[in-house]
């Protein structure tokens, strides 16, 4: 269950500005997980088991890092800058943890924009409440008026 979204669309890159933000909002379930256990093949017991990620030290199960960081791949590809954007990279940084029924905020901001290349850099991160869970930064291919 989403909430809380932006409109989904395209930006192209002669629109984007600095400090451009976009989010979404999600509610992480024990079937998003279990989905993305049969997708990926990780079926990493602190993913699925009860019992084995109560021994671990994340004290209970924790949602796939992958799984939260595709919230900010829906982020750049629905939204910010959208439909037509073409991946080129991503760092990830792990700060904490993603539970079961944990709502997760899924946030992407213009940090840098190269028109002659059609490359944007944005700063991305993910939060629960006021603890980030995840950042990192991406550069993408933006789409534009001139190639449409």
């Amino acid at each position: 269950m989403m909430l809380d979204n932006m409109p989904r669309g395209t930006i192209c890159i002669e629109d984007l500005e600095i400090g451009m933000s976009r989010h979404l909002t999600k509610v992480v379930t024990d079937r998003d997980i279990e989905l993305f256990a049969e997708v990926s093949t990780d079926r990493n017991p602190v993913h699925l088991d009860d019992a084995y990620a109560q021994d671990t030290i994340f004290a209970g199960r924790i949602a796939h890092g992958m799984l939260t960081a595709g919230l900010i791949s829906a982020v750049i590809g629905e939204q910010l800058p959208g439909h037509g954007t073409v991946y080129l990279g991503q760092t990830l940084k792990f700060m904490a943890p993603v539970r079961p029924g944990d709502m997760v905020r899924a946030e992407v901001t213009v940090l840098a924009i190269d028109h002659a290349k059609r490359r944007v850099t944005l700063e991305t991160h993910c939060s629960v409440g006021k603890t980030v869970v995840l950042k990192g930064e991406a550069v993408v291919l933006a789409p534009s008026r001139k190639f449409d």
